[in-house]
């Protein structure tokens, strides 16, 4: 049995690591265009020429969002699909308000690293590893000034513990990271996830996967 050089493994690595997450840009800027026609990874690029500075513009973060909701936090996203300057730059942002007590339930965001800087109040927050690591819990109280990393694709969440209302920006590191509550997905899918399927994974009689399937899950995006 032949094995490859030593040479090419690591190029093949390398190459894999590269295209990874979203890809580089091949010029100053591809300011995102919709073609509804065609369906691509990613967006068209605006003709140059009819960019403006409007483009790179986003207003979404100088108002509060509202947290007169069930969860009590409300997360403004400027992805690519507000922020049409983002396309190929492999960033993007979050505003994220809470009111006392208000959560930003467990999630993931499969395409993208977090880097959350607190600017008022005071967040429980924490992320759980995967299988391999045995579901460990890393998990911090954080004040106005401290930054928490949450690494790509693992659960977690921020919670407001303080009596007074909380701000957090998030710093992502894709122009589309994606969002998946966990929450939602598994109890309001839809259509619904069998519940012999749920039952047996979350060891639970099927009256209590009934009531969850049931009830009215909220997004906060």
């Amino acid at each position: 049995m032949k094995f490859l050089p030593t040479s090419l493994l690591i190029l093949a690595l390398a190459t894999a690591t590269a295209f990874a997450f979203d890809p580089s840009p091949l010029q100053d800027f591809c300011v995102a265009i919709n073609d509804p026609k065609v369906f691509v990874n990613g967006k068209f690029c605006k003709d140059q020429k009819q960019v403006t500075a409007d483009d790179f513009l986003f207003k979404g973060f100088r108002y509060p969002g509202n947290t007169v909701n069930p969860l009590g936090s409300k997360v403004t996203p400027a992805f690519v699909g507000q922020l049409p300057g983002l396309n190929t730059l492999g960033i993007s942002m979050a505003r994220i308000d809470f009111a006392p007590g208000g959560l930003n339930p467990p999630h993931t965001h499969p395409r993208g690293s977090e880097v959350l800087v607190v600017t008022e109040g005071t967040l429980l927050v924490g992320f759980v590893t995967s299988n391999q690591l045995n579901n460990t819990l890393f998990t911090k109280v954080l004040y106005k000034g401290d930054v928490f990393v949450f690494p790509i694709g693992l659960i977690h969440f921020q919670l407001n513990i303080g009596k007074t209302p909380a701000l957090a920006f998030a710093a992502l590191s894709s122009q589309n990271p994606g969002v998946i509550t966990i929450a939602n997905s598994v109890f309001g899918s839809k259509p619904p996830i069998s519940a012999d399927v749920l039952t047996k994974a979350f060891q639970v009689d099927k009256k209590v996967v009934d009531y969850l399937q049931a009830q009215f899950w909220y997004d906060n995006n």
